[in-house]
């Protein structure tokens, strides 16, 4: 029997019933939710630099979304800060890569 310990997204209990199996499972702690919610960024990171596609993106998202709204921001809201920073400092689609800054 597998043992996961970690966090998972809202439907997974159902999908696991579904698939005829039992798991156990705990509800967090708001404390063990921002933890948990931290190292489930770095995995989605993690895994979609090994697979390098838009689907792990969306994952990042979502974790990014669920720590946004830990903040009391909702997904517009994180989005219109990234617009403002965007149009105040630029984006990444130059790709410059910054070697070193002399005085």
């Amino acid at each position: 029997m597998p043992v996961y310990n970690k966090l998972v997204r809202d439907k997974i209990l159902e999908i696991i019933k579904a698939n005829g199996q039992k798991p156990t499972h705990k509800i967090l702690t708001a404390e063990e939710y921002v933890v948990e919610l931290t190292k489930k960024l770095v995995e989605e990171v993690e895994e979609y630099k090994k697979d390098k596609n838009t689907d792990e993106l969306a994952d990042i998202m979502e974790v990014i979304y669920a720590l946004a709204s830990l903040h009391s921001c909702t997904a517009e809201e994180l989005e219109k800060i990234r617009a403002e920073k965007a149009e105040k400092r630029g984006g990444f689609e130059k790709r410059i890569f910054l070697v070193e800054v002399m005085d």
